[in-house]
């Protein structure tokens, strides 16, 4: 941890571009699964565990991994993960761990926080402590969790290898005219499939359909043209 210490000093005030700055806390399956995604997508990962061996593991493939007990609240600050726009609890089967180390994150006062539960009696928990969002692994995969993590997806599902179905806000360019007259399939190789406007519900989108600011979409394509598709301001 040291020398993870002496580099932060070194990048004290700096931050990435748009602070894409994660913590992932737990280097097991489903962490360890998360970090590489994050990492893939140019996100800066700092990964966490007790366990000397994971951290070895993936220490070449994150930006930082260090040995440290993040249920110690000490340990994170001074790690500076309280300064982290988010943070993602993978730690597995031990539940008293997730709690306390969860618990130091909302008292950091980090504002994005995701855990992993190991059941829905443990999601409970973590949900009445106030994490914002609780993850049931059986259904959420690291992956698709990471995709959440980055930014507007508020769902994501991945077909076969290489095709993604994604529920996001509209960007500018999907928005103010007839969606057969956008360049939203021509320009981003993707399709408008579905939209919902603030108080209705979801229909079906066509040519003719116009997408307001505000509106949430669901759009289809590959996944690398939907990764770039809802970034987009």
């Amino acid at each position: 941890m040291a020398d993870y210490l002496h580099h932060l000093r070194k990048r004290h005030g700096k931050r990435t571009a748009a602070d894409q700055r994660v913590a992932v806390i737990g280097l097991g399956r489903f962490g360890s699964s998360l970090a590489n995604e994050l990492m893939r997508r140019g996100w800066d990962v700092l990964g966490i565990d007790t366990d000397a061996r994971l951290v070895q593991k993936y220490s070449d493939g994150l930006t930082h991994a260090v040995v440290a007990d993040s249920s110690d609240p000490d340990v994170l600050h001074q790690l500076g993960v309280h300064e982290f726009p988010s943070a993602v609890v993978g730690i597995g089967s031990d539940i008293e761990s997730s709690i306390l180390v969860s618990s130091n994150l909302l008292e950091a006062g980090v504002p994005n926080i995701w855990a992993k539960a190991i059941s829905r009696q443990h999601g409970k928990i973590l949900e009445r402590l106030g994490v914002p969002h609780v993850v049931l692994p059986e259904h959420e995969m690291g992956e698709r969790v990471a995709h959440l993590v980055t930014g507007r997806m508020l769902d994501f599902i991945q077909f076969d290898d290489d095709y993604a179905l994604v529920k996001t806000v509209a960007p500018r360019v999907a928005t103010g005219q007839p969606l057969g007259r956008s360049r939203v399939r021509s320009e981003y190789g993707v399709t408008v499939v579905g939209i919902k406007r603030p108080g209705e519900d979801f229909t079906y989108a066509t040519a003719d359909t116009v997408v307001e600011h505000g509106d949430i979409i669901v759009v289809t394509g590959r996944t690398g043209a939907v990764e770039t598709f809802t970034e987009l301001p």
